[in-house]
């Protein structure tokens, strides 16, 4: 059985610069909810938010989410272009000790729920056989490691309404699959898990990433199933039961249509770390 140890912050300090363009064509929509900022748990150097609705720069509001969640809400979005500009400058640095922030007893019992994409009833009777006689960090290794193996990154082969059953049914995804796949598996199982919105420094390619976190030896740690970025650099954007609670971008009325988005994230301090899969990392 392999041991794991927690990962702690490297004494040398990371500092990441992240952002993300994005563009969508708004007919009839009154309002808009974003979710692009970086979470507050992070310490923020710098920041700068640009929203344009039907070509006029707006102010949106910001309004508090769960667990550190900053989100904007545009009004009066209108026809034409809904457009955003956002950059911000993060010190990067990683918990130890005691879990950071209050955690509730209600969390742990909300994150083991079945919710919209992570559908740990229908799963457990297949977990408890997967996966038997394992607890704990051995759990959520092993569980990680079971979706590493039984399915593929690939590009475009999900639909935004599969879960957790349709992504094992298909053996592969994207993501925010990979992601619902060990989360449904964990609360299956009885250890807490939740979804987390992140910037990843070093994923490849590009774009919004999506993680799953557990609640293990007293504290949140980060599981990516892809492998696809180291954990110790990303950036907490938005916490969530699952993708329906961190999509970061919902419209009431009328229709949306794609137009482009490009998302960057790279360190200007600090080297990027080596992602070792059996360590356990806590993500602020």
């Amino acid at each position: 059985m392999t041991d794991l140890a927690i990962v702690d912050a490297d004494p040398t300090p990371m500092r990441a610069r992240v952002g993300t363009k994005f563009a969508y064509g708004t007919r009839g929509v009154s309002r808009a909810l974003l979710s692009f900022a970086v979470s507050g748990s992070h310490d923020i150097r710098e920041e700068s938010i640009l929203v344009h609705a039907a070509g006029r720069l707006v102010e949106p509001r910001e309004i508090p989410g769960g667990h550190g969640t900053r989100l904007h809400v545009v009004d009066d979005v209108g026809d034409g272009w809904l457009e955003v500009t956002y950059e911000a400058v993060v010190d990067i640095t990683r918990p130890k000790g005691v879990q950071a922030g209050p955690e509730t007893e209600y969390d742990t019992w909300a994150f083991t729920r079945p919710s919209r994409y992570c559908e740990s009833d229908r799963l457990a009777p297949m977990a408890a056989q997967l996966f038997p006689g394992v607890f704990g960090a051995e759990r959520v290794r092993v569980v990680a490691e079971w979706v590493h193996e039984h399915m593929a990154y690939v590009s475009g082969a999900s639909r935004g309404t599969d879960g957790a059953v349709d992504s094992i049914l298909q053996a592969s995804g994207v993501c925010r699959d990979f992601a619902h796949v060990v989360i449904a598996l964990l609360r299956a199982l009885g250890t807490p898990a939740r979804l987390v919105s992140v910037y990843a420094p070093g994923l490849e390619p590009m774009d919004f990433h999506a993680v799953a976190e557990a609640w293990v030896d007293g504290a949140w740690h980060i599981v990516d199933a892809t492998r696809l970025a180291p954990r110790e650099s990303m950036v907490r954007i938005a916490t969530g039961r699952d993708a329906a609670d961190t999509a970061f971008l919902t419209t009431r009325g009328g229709r949306t249509t794609f137009n482009r988005q490009v998302v960057t994230a790279e360190l200007v301090a600090g080297e990027l770390p080596v992602e070792d899969p059996a360590g356990l990392v806590r993500l602020s």
